[in-house]
């Protein structure tokens, strides 16, 4: 271990470079030009470190770039995950400059999560240079993560079913904490279908989506659970069109978290079971998790150990 770390501090000024020399190239997700730029240094980039580079073309996204290396032991690859498309649009470098603050570098996309490319460069590079012995590296570098990972999921997936291990560079907690668990996210429509009437002359002949839609924002409030690290949060409602008309429309973004895969279930079963309390009224229920807990598992500890 020693050995490596002292190639890794001898070529750090390396490694600084690489991080500038992407953040540089700015790659906002919905700009392709800009990403496949990145994309071009990207692929060069580990081209030159050996690897053997692969563009997965796409149409309305910037193309993704997978590399494979050949590894001095035996074994499944091990697969280095992440992004370098950015939330940053094209022109922040301009009021944003890339600078250093003694052991710190800042510029839009350094942290996340472009150093996390050039961490995996650095690390290939001294595997290499120290010869030490290690299995076949797979690296997948995206360019939708930050807008949903809509042309990529697939992709990580297949990648990723055929590894021994993943590693997602993303940037670590404070402090240098690595996460060995992570939430699922979901997030679920509530949509209500009312009768509209004038709310003056004939309001009982109206059913009000909006009243009904405030009845089950308080049943899906009651399968929140903090303590067991499950959190439910209706983030938008909108319905009606005008005070003096019964709601005929209303509806719900409800965002979730939930720590394991049992307590999604859970939580998706109850979000499906859903049924309107107010006669003349209907509900529609979308969405679920699209990214599931990762839980710690031995696995995962033995991994992080």
């Amino acid at each position: 271990m020693r050995l490596l770390l002292d190639h890794a501090r001898k070529h750090a000024g390396a490694t600084i470079a690489a991080i500038e020399a992407l953040v540089r190239l700015e790659s906002p997700s919905t700009d392709k030009a800009a990403v496949d730029r990145c994309g071009a240094e990207v692929a060069q980039r580990l081209r030159a470190a050996g690897g053997d580079v692969e563009c997965i073309r796409q149409s309305g996204r910037g193309d993704h770039i997978r590399a494979r290396f050949a590894g001095t032991a035996p074994g499944a690859p091990v697969l280095v995950l992440g992004h370098f498309d950015t939330v940053w649009p094209i022109g922040t470098l301009d009021r944003m400059p890339i600078r250093r603050d003694g052991d710190r570098l800042h510029g839009p996309g350094t942290f996340d999560m472009k150093a996390g490319i050039a961490i995996a460069l650095a690390a290939i590079d001294v595997l290499s240079a120290t010869g030490t012995p290690h299995p076949p590296i797979t690296t997948l570098w995206t360019t939708d993560e930050e807008i949903g990972s809509g042309t990529s999921r697939a992709l990580v997936e297949e990648t990723a079913r055929g590894a021994r291990a993943v590693l997602v560079l993303e940037p670590a907690l404070p402090g240098g904490a690595l996460k060995t668990a992570r939430k699922g996210c979901g997030e679920f429509e509530l949509t209500v279908q009312g009768v509209a009437a004038h709310a003056g002359l004939d309001p009982g002949k109206g059913a009000s989506a909006i009243h009904e839609l405030a009845a089950q924002i308080t049943a899906v409030e009651r399968l929140q659970d903090l303590p067991r690290g499950i959190s439910v949060n209706v983030g938008v409602i909108d319905g009606g069109s005008r005070p003096n008309v019964v709601a005929e429309r209303a509806r719900a973004v409800v965002d979730v978290r939930a720590p394991t895969r049992e307590a999604a279930s859970a939580i998706e079963s109850a979000f499906r079971a859903l049924q309107p309390v107010r006669p003349g009224t209907r509900l529609t229920v979308h969405g679920g998790f699209d990214r599931p807990p990762m839980e710690r598992t031995d696995a995962v500890a033995a991994l992080f150990a």
